[in-house]
């Protein structure tokens, strides 16, 4: 898979879920957060193959940046949530990024779902709290099931295709 076309799944995903939760609120969250930030979080990790060494740090910090700005300059209503994404997604890519790394001896699989563990706990934290205003643990807790789960499914989905490319 080339990383364009990485590049352009992560960005169509982060708008598509940012709009839905905007619209439908926080039941769109969690279906968004299987379905969209589990795709999100595995992308990266293959990104993070391709970039390592390469600007990752910026290149993803930019990434995560246009999502946000495309969601909100499409449709000013979902600026709150698209900040919230942003911030969200910028911690818990730091977090990913250094699990990430410390797992790169480790077999793909691994790799990429012992770091979407730790991204879906940050984002799943930050999320919810900014997006609605509020500290919901169940909700953290449902969204951190959905988005480790969509990860670990995203990333059978993709490793072949988006890792052997790396």
């Amino acid at each position: 898979m080339r990383t364009n076309t990485l590049i352009g799944l992560y960005l169509a995903a982060i708008v598509l879920a940012n709009f839905a939760v905007a619209y439908f609120g926080i039941v769109a969250s969690i279906v968004c957060a299987f379905f969209l930030i589990g795709l999100d979080i595995t992308a990266r990790d293959a990104l993070h193959e391709r970039w390592y060494r390469r600007g990752l740090v910026w290149k993803m910090g930019a990434l995560i940046a246009a999502g946000s700005l495309i969601s909100a300059a499409l449709n000013v209503k979902t600026s709150r949530v698209a900040l919230a994404s942003f911030v969200a997604f910028a911690g818990a890519n730091i977090a990913d990024a250094l699990v990430y790394q410390l797992l790169h001896k480790r077999p793909t699989l691994q790799k990429i779902n012992g770091s979407n563990v730790v991204t879906s706990l940050v984002d799943s934290i930050l999320f919810p709290t900014l997006a609605f205003g509020a500290f919901m643990p169940l909700v953290i807790v449902l969204e951190f099931a959905a988005k480790a789960s969509g990860g670990f499914v995203w990333s059978l989905i993709l490793r072949k295709k988006a890792f052997s490319a790396a």
